[in-house]
Formats: C-alpha cells, sequence, structure tokens
C-alpha cells in the first residue's frame, strides 16, 4: 500500500525543486500526515549496542531532519533511530540556491547545502520538548564555516546538547564546509577528539549521564590512510565509526546533473562506501561499532552493508527513490536473511562478508 501511494505521489513530488520538495515533506510531517508503523518489530532485528536497546538497525541519516523538527515522526515511522542536524552554533543559511539536484537517471542526489541550519538554540529548544519521550535521537554537531576555532565548536555542541541527545555524531566529513574534511588528518583528529573526549570527561564527572560518540567519516579517504585515521579513532576511544558521508567522485553516473559540485549520495556511492566500510571494519578488527551508510536502497544493499561489517545502517537518498516503504522492506529482508542463515539476530550476520567486500577496488 505504501509503495502505491509513494508511486502515485512521487511524480508531482519530483516537478517541484528537490529542495523545496523536502521543505514540504517536513511540513506535511510536522502536521501529522506520514505513514505510521503499527507492527512491533521482530525480536531478532533487535540489539544492545553503544549501552542503548535498538529495536532494529535501520535510521534516518543526517541532513533530512536538520533542525529537529520531526525525530519523533521519523521514530513513529519505524526507523530504529534518528539523527538530527548537522548543527552549528549559530544560524547560518548555507550556500547559494539551487543547492540539491536529483540524478534520476543515476538514482542519487549532489547537494552543497553547505551545513544550512537554525543553530543550537532552536534544535535545543524542540528536544527539550520531546523530553521524556521515548527513542534514540543522535545530535549531529559541526562548525560553523566563518568560526575562529571549529574544535571548540564541537565541544559547545557536546555542552549544549548533552541533556537531550541520546547519541553524539562528530561531523568532520562534509564536502560542502572549506576545510573541514581537513580535520580527518591524523594530527588534526588528536587535537580535536582530545578536546572533545576532556570535554565528555568534564560533563560525567559533574554527574551527567554518558553519552556515546561517533565520528563520520568520508568515503574518499586515501587508501593508505584508512588505518592511520581509523588507530587514532581507537585511541581515542570513540564509540562509534559511522561509514560515510557523501562522495566528490562521479564515476559512471548518466545524469546531466551529474556535473553539479557538491557531494554525491545515494546508489552510485554504495559500492565505495560499503568497501570503505569493510576495510574500516577490518582495521578496528570488529571491535568498533560501524554505521553503514551510503546508497542503501533495497533490503539487498541494507543486507549487504551489515555483511560487510555494519552493525547499524542509515537512509536518505534511498527513501526518496523509495518511499517510506522502504523502511518494511528492509525489515523483512533482513529477517528473512536471519532466519535462512540459522542465527538468532542481526548482530550474527555482521561482518560475515568484511574480508572479501575489503579485497575489492573502491572503483
Amino acid at each position: 500500500m505504501l509503495k502505491t501511494l509513494f508511486d502515485l505521489a512521487r511524480p508531482a513530488l519530483f516537478t517541484l525543486e528537490a529542495e523545496r520538495a523536502h521543505e514540504m515533506t517536513l511540513a506535511t510531517m510536522e502536521k501529522g500526515l506520514y505513514p505510521r508503523s503499527l507492527c512491533p518489530d521482530r525480536l531478532e532485528l533487535g540489539q544492545s549496542l553503544l549501552g542503548l536497546s535498538f529495536p532494529n538497525p535501520i535510521g534516518i541519516a543526517a541532513g533530512f531532519d536538520k533542525n529537529a523538527r520531526v525525530p519523533d515522526q521519523l521514530l513513529a515511522m519505524g526507523l530504529g533511530f534518528a539523527e538530527i542536524g548537522t548543527i552549528t552554533p549559530l544560524p547560518q543559511v548555507g550556500n547559494p540556491r539551487p543547492r540539491v539536484f536529483r540524478l534520476i537517471e543515476d538514482g542519487a542526489v549532489i547537494n552543497r547545502l553547505g551545513f544550512n541550519n537554525e543553530g543550537h538554540a532552536v534544535a535545543l529548544e524542540r528536544l527539550r520538548r520531546r523530553a521524556g519521550r521515548p527513542g534514540i535521537v543522535a545530535v549531529n554537531i559541526g562548525a560553523n564555516k566563518d568560526t575562529s576555532d571549529r574544535v571548540a565548536d564541537y565541544v559547545l555542541g557536546l555542552e549544549v546538547f548533552w541533556d537531550v541527545a541520546t547519541t553524539f555524531t562528530v561531523n568532520i566529513s562534509s564536502p560542502n564546509t572549506p576545510g573541514l574534511r581537513d580535520l580527518q588528518a591524523p594530527e588534526a583528529l588528536d587535537a580535536l577528539l582530545g578536546r572533545v573526549m576532556e570535554a565528555r570527561a568534564r560533563l560525567i564527572a559533574s554527574g551527567k549521564p554518558s553519552r556515546p560518540i561517533l565520528v563520520k567519516i568520508a568515503p574518499d579517504i586515501a587508501e593508505e590512510d584508512v588505518e592511520p585515521i581509523t588507530a587514532r579513532l581507537m585511541h581515542h576511544q570513540v564509540d562509534g565509526i559511522m561509514v560515510s558521508n557523501t562522495t566528490l567522485t562521479r564515476l559512471g553516473l548518466t545524469s546531466r546533473e551529474a556535473t553539479q559540485a557538491g557531494g554525491l549520495s545515494g546508489r552510485p556511492l554504495f559500492h565505495r562506501s560499503t568497501v570503505m566500510l569493510a576495510r574500516v571494519h577490518q582495521a578496528t578488527g570488529g571491535r568498533v561499532p560501524l554505521i553503514g551508510i551510503g546508497g542503501i536502497d533495497s533490503g539487498e544493499t541494507a543486507l549487504a552493508k551489515i555483511h560487510a561489517g555494519a552493525s547499524l545502517i542509515q537512509l536518505y537518498t534511498g527513501m526518496i527513490y523509495q518511499g517510506p516503504g522502504l523502511i518494511q522492506q528492509i525489515k523483512d529482508h533482513l529477517a528473512l536473511a536471519i532466519r535462512e542463515a540459522g542465527v538468532r539476530g542481526i548482530a550474527d550476520l555482521v561482518g560475515r562478508q568484511a574480508e572479501a567486500w575489503a579485497k575489492k577496488p573502491l572503483g
């Protein structure tokens, strides 16, 4: 039914400029018009991870709900967790429009949004209003484009959202903020994570509860840098690694929009991000939970991410092209894979094909 409704609505949505269509989607959800998941999740899809209980491994990636407008609506659609942001301390408008482009022939999107968001204060107030409600809501924190101290912006994000976030994502991998990806260099990572983890220690010492901190990396890291970067992340004892953000590569695209500047997401990102995921899984020895992101638009691609080493996965572009029915489709496929493998739960499938994926070329 959901697929039928989406197939009917998609042509109308796709006549709108992409960012306008997205805003319309958010506004509609705020008014309570969105599909609810009526069936409880199968027990075998749940897992304990990061000190939390995830009812299923599927989340929404950052960028869909930049300003914490609809986290509870997203959870009600059947997602196991929701991520809001990226949020910067001060509001910023981002890059000039148009800045989001559908590559329909490629099942992809290019965006050069540039961390447009309403800032800490607005998102904080919205998250405070949902205090006490169930569900895992991650806050993705970033730095303002014109800040004089990027690391201080990340530390402030922790301090501001500590009481209302379930987990944090340190986003150092967007291609649309000049110089941001430089923070992935091992020396810069030491400076960033040293201060971030010191801030967490101070917050916990003051009597506040612990919060998991994850780091989101780019798929365009040089092959020889994967192990050094992963080593620094492990040295600072990050709780998880998210692989990956959008890519600057443009291999194999056919759409006329393929020359647009910005980060590419969707189906063309699947192979590269999954190979990178498997290599990070190997570099960590499977000791750090990974979140697989990039090109998930079916049950098969979701399962491939898990086989490559992801304990959790995130969607965004796949939902643009497949609609909200994709959530249940993935759940059904994963439940079938668990039964066919003869294992107890989703955690038993993690990394089963990581070695094979890691040997593949990035493409």
